[in-house]
C-alpha cells in the first residue's frame, strides 16, 4: 500500500508539471517576444540618440508626454513592479494588460531622449501583465494566478538578461526579505528558460562579460588554498557596495517623495527632472551617464564594459550614474533600475580595485552583482547571476560579496512593496504583512 501511494504521488507530480508546462508555453512565447521587441527598439533608440545628441534637449517634453500617458491611460499601472508584488501578496484589482504597452513605450521614450534608466523593470512588468491576462483567460484560481505572476517575473527577467536560472530565483526571493517560497520553483524555471529561448530565437544577443583574473595557487595553511588577503578586500568592497545600494534606493525614494510634496503641478516634475539631467550633462561635458550605460558613445567613455579595464571609468563614475538614475526615475521617467545598478557596482568596483590593490576585472564583476543584491535584497539570485554571467570559478567571492552587500544595504531597497520575514539586524520577527514602505514611514513618523 505504501508503494502504491508513492507511485500515485509521483504521477501527481508529473500531472502538475505537465499542467504548468502547458500554461507557461504561451506566457514564455509572448513575454520572450515582447522582450525581444523591447531590446531591439532599445538598441535603435540608443544608437539614434548617440548620432543625434540634440534630442536630449527634448527630454522635459518627453517627460510631459509620459506623465499624461499614464494619467489618462495608466490607472494603477503607474505602480509598476510594486503593483505586481502587491498582487502576489494580496489579490486586489489585478495587473492591467495595458501595463505592457505603456511601460514599453514610455521606457523607449525615456532612453531615446537621454534618461538614465534600465530595462529589467520593463521586462518584469510586461511579463507580469501578460501573466495576469493569461490567468484570467484560462480561468485560473487565486493560487494559480499568484504562481503565474511569479512566472511572469521570472520570464521577463530571464529573457532580458539571458539569465533564466537567476530569473527563477529572483522571482521567488524578491517578494519577501529573508524567505523563499518553493511552491513556484519549477514553474519559474520553466518560464525563465522558455522565455530566454524565445527571445534568443528572435536574434537578440546579450552582452558578454568576462573576468580574466587567474587566482594564484599559493597555500597559506595545509589543505587551504584561499587568498585570505583578497577575501578581506572582497569583504571591504562588499560593505561599500551595500552602502552604495542603500544610497541609491534612499535617494531615489527621497527625490520622488519630495518632488510630489513640493511640486503641485505634477506634470512639472518630469520637466524639472529633464532640466536637471540636461544641466548635469552640460556641466560634466559627457553623455556617458545617459541611457543604459552598457556601452558608451565613444570607445574611451565610462560604461559597464569599460569598467572591467584599468582606467576604463573615472573615480566618481559610479556616483554620477547613481545621481543621474535617481533623478530620472525619481522624477517620473520610466525604466528599470538594475542595469544602472550594474554600472554603479562595476564602476565602484573599478575604483575600489585601484584603492585596494585588487584585480580590476574581478572587483568590477563583484560590484556588478553586489550592488544589485543590496538594492533588491536578493543575494542568492545575484550569486547565481555571477555564475551565469562570469562563470563559476569565483563563486566563493560572489557569495561573500553579495551576502555582505545584502546586510550593509540595511532595511532598504528599490522595491517598497517587499515584505520583511527576517530582520537583518535583530532576532525580532517582523510583521510579514507590512512592506518596506510601511516600516520607512513608521521610522520617519514614530507617533
Amino acid at each position: 500500500m505504501y508503494w502504491v501511494k508513492k507511485e500515485i504521488e509521483q504521477l501527481s507530480i508529473i500531472k502538475h508539471l505537465l499542467k504548468w508546462t502547458v500554461l507557461l508555453i504561451p506566457l514564455a512565447c509572448i513575454t520572450g517576444t515582447l522582450v525581444a521587441l523591447f531590446l531591439w527598439l532599445l538598441d535603435k533608440a540608443t544608437f539614434y540618440r548617440w548620432h543625434h545628441s540634440w534630442v536630449l534637449y527634448f527630454l522635459p517634453i518627453a517627460g510631459i508626454f509620459i506623465h499624461f500617458l499614464y494619467k489618462f491611460s495608466g490607472k494603477n499601472a503607474e505602480a509598476g513592479n510594486n503593483l505586481i508584488m502587491d498582487e502576489i501578496h494580496n489579490q486586489g484589482g489585478g495587473v492591467p494588460a495595458r501595463m505592457a504597452p505603456l511601460v514599453l513605450v514610455s521606457t523607449i521614450i525615456t532612453h531615446l531622449f537621454g534618461g538614465s534608466a534600465g530595462r529589467e523593470g520593463t521586462a518584469v512588468q510586461m511579463g507580469g501583465s501578460m501573466a495576469n491576462l493569461l490567468g484570467r483567460w484560462f480561468g485560473l484560481g487565486r493560487t494559480d494566478i499568484r504562481i503565474l505572476l511569479l512566472c511572469g517575473i521570472a520570464a521577463g527577467f530571464g529573457a532580458v538578461f539571458g539569465t533564466p536560472v537567476t530569473g527563477a530565483i529572483f522571482a521567488m526571493e524578491v517578494l519577501v526579505i529573508g524567505r523563499i517560497r518553493y511552491d513556484a520553483l519549477i514553474p519559474c524555471l520553466i518560464a525563465g528558460i522558455f522565455s530566454d529561448v524565445v527571445c534568443s530565437a528572435w536574434g537578440i544577443h546579450h552582452t558578454h562579460y568576462s573576468i580574466s583574473y587567474q587566482e594564484s595557487s599559493r597555500t597559506f595553511l595545509p589543505y587551504v588554498s584561499l587568498d585570505f588577503l583578497l577575501i578581506g578586500k572582497v569583504i571591504v568592497s562588499g560593505i561599500f557596495f551595500g552602502l552604495a545600494a542603500y544610497i541609491f534606493a534612499e535617494l531615489s525614494h527621497t527625490i520622488k517623495q519630495q518632488a510630489n510634496r513640493f511640486v503641485s503641478q505634477k506634470w512639472l516634475i518630469p520637466v524639472i527632472g529633464g532640466i536637471l539631467i540636461i544641466g548635469l550633462t552640460w556641466l560634466l561635458g559627457t553623455d556617458d551617464y545617459l541611457g543604459l550605460g552598457v556601452m558608451a558613445r565613444t570607445a574611451d567613455g565610462s560604461s559597464i564594459i569599460n569598467a572591467f579595464h584599468l582606467h576604463g571609468v573615472t573615480t566618481w563614475s559610479w556616483l554620477w550614474k547613481l545621481i543621474f538614475t535617481a533623478i530620472t526615475l525619481g522624477m517620473g521617467f520610466k525604466g528599470g533600475e538594475v542595469t544602472p545598478l550594474f554600472f554603479i557596482g562595476a564602476a565602484l568596483g573599478n575604483t575600489l580595485a585601484v584603492w585596494l590593490g585588487a584585480p580590476v576585472d574581478l572587483l568590477a564583476g563583484l560590484g556588478f552583482i553586489a550592488v544589485f543584491a543590496g538594492a533588491t535584497n536578493t543575494p542568492l539570485a545575484c550569486t547565481l547571476m555571477g555564475v551565469e554571467l562570469f562563470g563559476g570559478e569565483y563563486i566563493l567571492y560572489y557569495c561573500i560579496v553579495c551576502f555582505t552587500a545584502y546586510y550593509f544595504s540595511g532595511h532598504s531597497g528599490i522595491y517598497q512593496s517587499q515584505r520583511i520575514a527576517i530582520s537583518k539586524t535583530t532576532a525580532q520577527v517582523p510583521d510579514e504583512e507590512k512592506t518596506l514602505k510601511y516600516y520607512k514611514h513608521t521610522e520617519s513618523n514614530p507617533s
